[in-house]
């Protein structure tokens, strides 16, 4: 292999060739740390890394209090961002980003998790309120508004009422939910490409549940 070969192999797998302004920011929700890698609270932070994976660049530089990485979806330049803010102050990390390239909510879509959904299935909306999750909460209150498109990933509801809801958010997925998580992330990169390609339409139409 020439050392030609090795760069184009290191620019396709960083997707380094991303150049111009950024259009779109892409926030995948979750809390930083080891210990939370594989916990229902971090389906925000699969999915991006999903996406990653897909496209052939990483998250991994660290600005506006996020671990980030840039990426050509849909033919527009996105800004992939995982807050390491943790979850309950998420907004800080997003406000911070969407200030800073002076995008208005509309072109910052937010992924995260949701116990109304059963894993494997995704809720796609325009906008909405924070529905009790508080990294939405907090990206609300922060920005002064709620017209964030959202993809909202199903994690499963808690096992009964009386469960706590901490202690359910903050648990890892089941051998069997496992999969049902690895398809819920590819649907949702589907939908991300969708979305800013100016497609959201057609991404609810094919993905809500």
């Amino acid at each position: 292999m020439s050392i030609f070969d090795i760069f184009d192999k290191i620019k396709t797998e960083d997707n380094s060739a991303v150049s111009g302004k950024v259009e779109y920011i892409i926030a995948g929700l979750g809390n930083p740390g080891s210990q939370y890698e594989n916990t229902r609270h971090n389906a925000g932070f699969m999915t991006v890394d999903t996406l990653a994976e897909k496209h052939g660049f990483s998250i991994k530089k660290l600005k506006f209090k996020s671990l980030t990485g840039e990426v050509m979806l849909g033919g527009k330049h996105c800004l992939v961002m995982k807050p390491s803010t943790f979850m309950n102050n998420s907004g800080e990390a997003v406000t911070e980003a969407m200030n800073f390239y002076k995008l208005p909510p509309e072109n910052v879509i937010i992924c995260y998790d949701d116990i109304s959904l059963e894993p494997s299935k995704l809720r796609i909306r325009r906008k909405g309120s924070d529905g009790g999750h508080n990294g939405m909460k907090s990206i609300i209150y922060l920005s002064g508004s709620d017209a964030f498109p959202r993809i909202k990933i199903g994690v499963g509801a808690k096992p009964n009422k009386d469960y706590d809801l901490a202690a359910w958010v903050l648990s890892n997925f089941t051998k069997e939910e496992i999969p049902l998580m690895h398809e819920a992330t590819d649907k949702a990169c589907e939908a991300l490409e969708l979305m800013v390609s100016g497609n959201t339409d057609k991404a609810m139409n094919k993905f809500n549940s």
